[in-house]
């Protein structure tokens, strides 16, 4: 079994097809491209292995200056003692080289080495990465449209052209009369399928039940994504017990250990399962366990992954019951993948089979248009 020897990163400013706006701000447009690093390592006999992930400071602190650069120098020496398989060993020791304070170290800059290693050890050993985690339980994995912050309007056309998926997540932005018509608009036309509520910490109680006064006929209200800050989880507890549609966290559980101390509070119904704020595959699935065993449903996430990390998040939620399609929105989103090797009809996604992630990278096109972060 051969060691890493080489780690390389690739910035790319990654074009967007659709606008997308959060609570917390914008995360795309087309005129204004998302950041991505790219991350490919090498073992001593060739076999290679890709991961990726966005940088995205108005939803976490890690920029991509900080990707590149923790990964370089920080990462990239842990990694040249390791085969792709050791990737318990590499969060341990990346763990007392960036230690993860309160909750966790770098996570996206982790999640971006840690889907590499895992698409390299699938490689090298001939699988799938999905047999990798123990196996899937299902081929396919149901969708869930993205509506991002917008007028009523602008919201009714979105959802009119994602008639195929089954259920949509809403994201509001903290002005109760704005965020009423938008979700009032949606309904209009999403049929009675479920409406997932993602407030990206923009809500203080009292004006999420004035929001929540003004749609509460609409059908299919199925939760409320992470209302209040991610410090504040005294605050999402006190909230829970003030309204009737069920809490989710997001924002303020990035590790099993925060999402056990949500429970232990009981401040959260269903826990959103992220790779790139677990901080990779694994630790994404210890957080859905830790979930799993506390009663606690789960959602779907990622953060407009491009298709190595699409790909990555198809491989881990093909072994997890969710309560609602997977909002993966990447290529719903974006203007290109970057890969070749996925499959989506109606909606639904299919979990490659091929092995690693199961996805070829268009390397030439990373690598012609890979950006220097630093000059």
């Amino acid at each position: 079994m051969t060691r890493i020897r080489s780690v390389e990163v690739f910035p790319v400013a990654v074009p967007f097809a659709k606008d997308f706006v959060l609570g917390s701000g914008a995360v795309g447009t087309q005129e204004r491209a998302g950041q991505v690093i790219f991350v490919k390592i090498v073992t001593e006999d060739g076999v290679v292995g890709w991961g990726e992930q966005r940088a995205l400071p108005s939803w976490s602190y890690e920029t991509a200056e900080t990707i590149a650069v923790v990964i370089k120098r920080y990462l990239q020496p842990l990694l040249l003692e390791l085969t792709p398989f050791d990737v318990e060993l590499f969060h341990r020791r990346a763990n007392r080289v960036l230690s993860p304070s309160v909750s966790n170290g770098f996570p996206f800059a982790r999640a971006a080495v840690d889907l590499a290693m895992h698409d390299a050890a699938g490689r090298a050993a001939g699988l799938p990465v999905h047999a990798l985690l123990g196996g899937r339980v299902r081929e396919e994995i149901p969708l869930c449209s993205a509506i991002g912050v917008d007028g009523p309007a602008a919201v009714r056309e979105r959802v009119q052209q994602s008639a195929d998926y089954g259920a949509y997540k809403v994201k509001i932005a903290g002005d109760p009369d704005a965020d009423a018509a938008a979700v009032l608009a949606v309904a209009e036309v999403a049929a009675g399928k479920p409406l997932w509520l993602d407030a990206n910490q923009s809500y203080r109680p009292s004006a999420l039940r004035g929001l929540l006064g003004a749609i509460g006929d609409v059908p299919g209200l199925h939760c409320v994504e992470q209302p209040v800050p991610s410090t504040d989880v005294l605050g999402l507890r006190r909230l829970r017990t003030m309204i009737d549609l069920p809490v989710a966290v997001d924002e303020g559980s990035f590790t099993a250990a925060d999402l056990a101390r949500v429970v232990q509070l009981e401040a959260a119904d269903l826990a959103v399962i992220k790779i790139a704020k677990a901080g990779g595959i694994r630790n994404a699935l210890k957080t859905a366990q830790v979930a799993i065993a506390s009663g606690l449903e789960l959602l779907a996430s990622g953060l407009t992954d491009c298709g190595i990390g699409f790909a990555a998040a198809l491989h881990l939620f093909s072994q997890l019951d969710l309560a609602l399609p997977a909002e993966l929105n990447g290529p719903e989103l974006l203007a290109d993948l970057y890969v070749d090797g996925l499959r989506i009809t109606k909606a639904v996604a299919t979990v490659p089979d091929a092995p690693g992630l199961g996805v070829e990278v268009d390397e030439e096109r990373i690598r012609a248009e890979a950006l220097d972060l630093f000059t």
